[in-house]
């Protein structure tokens, strides 16, 4: 690709039926071919050898951040998880399954091109397995604690890697009554129960809360682990009106700001649960609050956060502000890489 006056900018991905119509790889005249990819996947393979340690799920490439810009790999265990979310990479499936079984020593690769976005590149929407095959089930270890993902049906590509330090790090300061929501298959519920705590996980899917159950009795925590399915706003409203309290509350919840024209109405519900969170801590107890949607800065999360305090009348003192685990690398050049905000505040 070249500029008007003819000067090189680099050498991309072409899709005139994209809203992005060039994606661009390298600011080099390079051939596309297997010897760049390989390098590309040996840098980011090398990258997850220094910043990742103590679990055997993690995210492999990751996109912009690896400047492998529409792809995404997670390793859990033995199995990978495929997603390319653009035509460029999409024609180049094959190679990367085979670079990657090659590089990684990994036995199968799951496809999860289900996610909207692939729509926009003009890609239809498919899953199944590109390598190896078997149960979809796949079971990992993250800081001592064990875990059974499903790569095909589960959210994402069927774990939260990008929570992974955050709640192993979270996990030593939930002590007594913790009340774990929108918790999913349970991995803040775990940890915190492994430190000590009592906890109570509020999943709306059924399926999800019986993996959070599931998950408790294969760690040894089944006793201390409470499992709810219900809609996370209404059993907010719910405890607070039974005049339940508790030492720690996580706050993990979707996005709720998936486009620019949702942002109002998306930290309207980032206030509420936070209102309500902040309204069952008891003095001295600690409020977990995170966001995945980009369109939320940590700012806005913050302001958020304050305006819930006020009106539920509590001081809240912000203790550490953290992101995305570091095998989620973020490219300064696309601010779009850091979607990930956990807000860490104590409570009185």
């Amino acid at each position: 690709m070249h500029d008007a006056s003819g000067r090189l900018l680099g050498t991309g991905f072409l899709n005139t039926r994209s809203v992005i119509t060039v994606r661009l790889l390298t600011t080099a005249d390079r051939d596309l071919d297997e010897p760049f990819f390989r390098e590309r996947l040996e840098r980011a393979l090398a990258l997850r050898r220094d910043v990742v340690a103590d679990t055997t799920a993690f995210r492999l490439v990751f996109g912009e951040g690896d400047r492998l810009p529409g792809l995404i790999v997670d390793r859990y265990g033995d199995t990978l998880v495929l997603q390319t979310l653009t035509a460029g990479m999409d024609r180049r499936k094959e190679l990367l399954v085979r670079l990657l079984l090659d590089l990684t020593g990994a036995r199968r690769v799951y496809a999860r091109n289900d996610p909207a976005v692939r729509r926009l590149e003009g890609l239809a929407r498919e899953t199944g397995w590109l390598a190896g095959g078997g149960p979809a089930e796949a079971a990992i270890e993250e800081a001592g604690a064990a875990f059974l993902v499903d790569v095909a049906a589960g959210q994402k590509t069927g774990f939260f890697l990008d929570q992974r330090e955050n709640r192993v790090y979270a996990a030593g300061l939930l002590r007594g009554d913790v009340l774990d929501v929108f918790a999913y298959t349970g991995a803040w519920a775990v940890h915190a129960a492994r430190c000590g705590a009592l906890v109570k996980a509020v999943e709306i899917s059924e399926q999800a809360a019986a993996m959070i159950v599931r998950h408790a009795g294969l760690n040894g925590v089944g006793d201390r682990c409470r499992v709810v399915a219900a809609n996370a706003f209404d059993e907010l409203r719910r405890l607070d009106r039974r005049r339940e309290r508790f030492d720690a509350v996580v706050l993990d919840p979707p996005a709720f700001v998936k486009t620019r024209a949702a942002l109002e109405r998306g930290l309207a519900g980032y206030k509420e649960i936070n209102l309500r969170a902040l309204r069952l801590l008891r003095p001295g107890g600690w409020l977990i609050s995170c966001s995945c949607s980009y369109h939320v800065s940590e700012a806005a999360l913050e302001a958020t956060v304050g305006e819930a305090a006020r009106d539920a009348g509590r001081w809240v003192r912000l203790v550490e502000r953290r992101s995305q685990a570091r095998d989620h690398p973020v490219a300064l050049g696309v601010p779009e890489t850091r979607y990930l905000k956990c807000l860490i505040a104590e409570v009185e």
